[in-house]
């Protein structure tokens, strides 16, 4: 804390003072500089949780693709014991010089390889697991779809909130001078009570909207500001005059072609893969497994049985193939082989019902895209009118052809189609980038081709 005295500071406090400021002063205005989409998703993909779990699921199946593949390679182990041991003859008889008992150490150390020959079920194990990647892979672009969808979401959300709090902070001020001039027109007997009291319900009716769109706004920033781990994100504005993106390709079974590219469906088709490896590996389980196993030991005795039992002190090593027959299993492999058959049949209507599915819901966004274009045209027709419709008005009332009421409507209409026109772009651009992680041609290029849109 800094106290303020009636004695001068000393030159280096006041440098450090004055260093504090510019530092305090550099961070609020690196926290409210206006940023791109393409910064904020950089930012994203470093904080945002859902992303970063699918990327370290995906990394988790690359070492489960590892392990598979290790069953495939020697295996190495080494083995040692030691004991302690006693042994008293029940035949009397049988004596080494005067001792009627031996004590004796076994020690022992074996070091045993094994390489797996043949074995089916390693094979398609690993097969497996190469296909799973897959699987993770395709939810990885899931995941950075989604979060570009977010971010896009987000970021728009937050400029179609800004936009709504203008459009209401102009229509209270027109509506504050119409109800001025119905107050003065009152005073002076130039209208009724009635024209006076209809602009004021008007004008409390948007200071109304104005609150609820400053809400509307804070609400919105923070959820863009969680979304990138920064506080206070200013997302640059549209450019003007304001364009919709290019939708290209221009027709909808182009759209739905790209579909067979896309993450959902690849995910169902590497689905069908792996059930017809395991349908494989099921029937293989009644084949045999063959490893090459090769031993190394060496067995030592000390103690009073030592010379006795010299015969058993020495090393030994071994190699051949070891071979498995499955003979009989209770028919748990039929059984399975059944139940993989089944499995893979499931599989292939999944990946049936998501190739329909995400070509249904890719007409649909396609049209839904084309639609808001076309809305977009229309309200920007409807806006021209509405200010045209809004001075022509205005300059009746003024000539005393026109009546209170009727400027009031036309204000209310001209602010609510202004309202609507902001909106309907902004669903257009989110809507382009929904259609494009559909078709599952959703890049971070793509942002790049928004910030196009927006002014620098």
């Amino acid at each position: 804390m800094l106290h303020h005295g009636p004695c001068q500071r000393p030159a280096s406090s006041l440098r450090r003072t004055a260093a504090a400021v510019a530092l305090l002063a550099s961070c609020w205005a690196a926290g409210a500089s206006a940023q791109s989409l393409s910064e904020l998703y950089q930012t994203a993909r470093g904080y945002d949780a859902a992303f970063l779990a699918a990327q370290a699921q995906a990394e988790a199946t690359g070492y489960k693709v590892e392990q598979a593949k290790a069953a495939n390679l020697p295996n190495v182990g080494l083995k040692g014991s030691i004991s302690r041991n006693q042994f008293e003859p029940a035949n009397k008889n049988f004596q080494l010089g005067n001792v009627d008992k031996f004590h004796f150490t076994n020690k022992s150390l074996a070091l045993q390889a094994r390489q797996s020959l043949y074995n089916k079920g390693v094979t398609t194990s690993i097969q497996q697991s190469e296909e799973s990647l897959k699987v993770a892979q395709a939810e990885l672009r899931v995941a950075e779809s989604d979060l570009i969808v977010r971010l896009s979401q987000a970021y728009f959300d937050v400029l179609g909130a800004r936009d709504a709090l203008t459009t209401a902070q102009t229509n209270k001020k027109a509506l504050a001078e119409q109800l001025a001039s119905a107050k003065r027109n009152f005073e002076v007997g130039n209208a009724t009570i009635t024209d006076t009291r209809e602009a004021q319900a008007r004008f409390d009716l948007a200071t109304a909207q104005e609150i609820a769109a400053e809400n509307d706004l804070k609400v919105k920033s923070i959820a863009l500001d969680q979304l990138v781990g920064l506080s206070n994100v200013q997302p640059l504005p549209l450019a003007a005059p304001a364009q919709s993106p290019v939708l290209s390709p221009a027709t909808a079974d182009e759209w739905v072609a790209l579909t067979a590219d896309s993450p959902n469906v690849v995910k169902a088709q590497v689905a069908l893969d792996i059930a017809r490896i395991e349908s494989g590996k099921a029937q293989g389980e009644h084949l045999p497994t063959a490893d090459l196993v090769g031993t190394i030991s060496r067995t030592e005795v000390d103690g009073s049985a030592s010379a006795a039992l010299a015969s058993s002190t020495g090393t030994n090593a071994s190699i051949g193939v070891e071979v498995n027959v499955p003979v009989f299993a209770g028919f748990a492999t039929t059984n399975r082989i059944k139940e993989s058959a089944s499995l893979l049949t499931k599989s292939e209507r999944d990946l049936d019902n998501a190739r329909r599915s995400m070509a249904l819901a890719t007409r649909q966004a396609f049209f839904g895209v084309q639609s808001g274009q076309a809305q977009v045209k229309a309200l920007e027709a409807a806006e021209a009118s509405a200010k045209l419709a809004l001075e022509a008005t205005q300059l009746g009332y003024r000539v005393g052809v026109r009546v209170n009421k009727d400027v009031l409507d036309a204000q209310t209409a001209l602010a609510t189609t202004q309202r609507d026109l902001s909106k309907a772009r902004y669903d257009v651009i989110v809507g382009t980038m929904k259609l494009r992680q559909l078709s599952g041609s959703l890049k971070a290029e793509d942002l790049d081709n928004l910030n196009k849109l927006l002014t620098r």
